[in-house]
């Protein structure tokens, strides 16, 4: 590893005339990908109903929950407020995907305005979004590729947390990322949330059927794989306590499919190092600074080739990290 400057995050040279042009929001760009993607959710939903009874619709609930678990990628943009030029409707994507990816809109701004500010810390200042969820069990990471298996680490879930914030307990992430004034508000809009689970089963109940709650409640057990492909890619295995992006996190080229999805926030170095660029300007903002950065992984399978061996080594000693190569600068 090169001499890193402790004190600065480290930045790459850029045009500063081309990097203005890069950060223009554009409300067409939001609403294409919100059209696109909600579409998708509707057509794909439809066909778990058209389906139901029979093999056919295991696979258009896979195909449905993954989509719908696709939203991560919707709630981490607008919460940057970079999805649309638009204050309103950043807010108001931002508070519909909060709900659908069980992230507590409150808690997980805060959480990630610090996640940016001390990317990968495990120290005071601490990282709650990398950190405390820093694989060491082997047994747990390989699960979380496995629909349902999440229901076995209930313990573990964002669900719970919600509960928690619900019920009015303070915790860990509330002590660190929130400010003391915005607590309550954590926990009511966590409430809501319970409000949302409750009222489904109800009406699940009341119609003798499961698609109430498999629609807009269980996604997040048997629809994650995809999403869980794409975040673990961001950080897992690499280096913190270190200001420098670079060896931090990562930068991976997926397909079409699966980087629309992921809203292309796949150029994960990018981001860290210039946030405020929309994620539908990161291919851009990759070619212009790429040869300054490590060389980017090809595909998941690429990827997860040098991530798989990481957990196993780091399983047996937490302080492995994987040694990154740098093309230049």
């Amino acid at each position: 590893m090169e001499n890193i400057d402790l004190e600065r995050w480290y930045r790459p040279k850029i045009d500063k005339t081309e990097f203005r042009k890069l950060c223009k929001k554009s409300d067409w760009q939001g609403f294409k990908h919100m059209i696109i993607f909600f579409l998708s959710l509707l057509i794909s939903g439809y066909l778990v109903f058209a389906t139901w009874g029979s093999w056919w619709c295991i696979l258009f609930l896979i195909i449905y929950g993954n989509i719908y678990c696709s939203v991560d990628a919707i709630w981490h943009e607008t919460g940057h407020k970079t999805a649309f030029k638009s204050k309103f409707w950043n807010e108001f994507f931002y508070q519909i995907a909060s709900y659908m990816n069980n992230f507590e809109p409150v808690r997980w701004r805060w959480s990630h305005f610090k996640h940016h500010t001390f990317t990968s810390f495990t120290k005071d200042p601490f990282d709650f979004e990398i950190a405390i969820t820093k694989p060491t069990d082997v047994i747990y990471f390989f699960s979380l590729f496995i629909p349902l298996t999440n229901i076995f680490y209930l313990h573990k879930s964002l669900q719970f947390e919600t509960l928690k914030h619900a019920l009015g307990i303070t915790t860990d992430v509330m002590k660190v990322c929130i400010p003391e004034k915005e607590r309550d508000k954590c926990s009511n809009s966590a409430r809501i949330h319970v409000v949302i689970w409750i009222v489904t089963a109800i009406v699940s109940l009341n119609f003798n059927s499961w698609l109430p709650l498999i629609y807009i409640v269980l996604p997040v057990f048997y629809g994650n794989t995809h999403r869980v492909m794409c975040g673990l890619t961001q950080h897992t295995g690499l280096h913190d306590d270190i200001k420098d992006h670079r060896y931090s996190t990562r930068t991976v080229i997926l397909n079409p499919i699966s980087s629309f999805l992921y809203w292309q926030m796949e150029y994960h170095i990018e981001h860290h190092i210039f946030p405020i660029v929309p994620s539908y300007n990161l291919p851009k903002l990759h070619e212009l600074i790429k040869d300054q950065l490590p060389p980017p992984k090809k595909g998941f399978l690429d990827e997860y080739k040098e991530i798989i061996p990481a957990i196993l080594k780091q399983a047996k000693n937490p302080e492995y990290n994987i040694d990154v190569k740098l093309t230049k600068g």
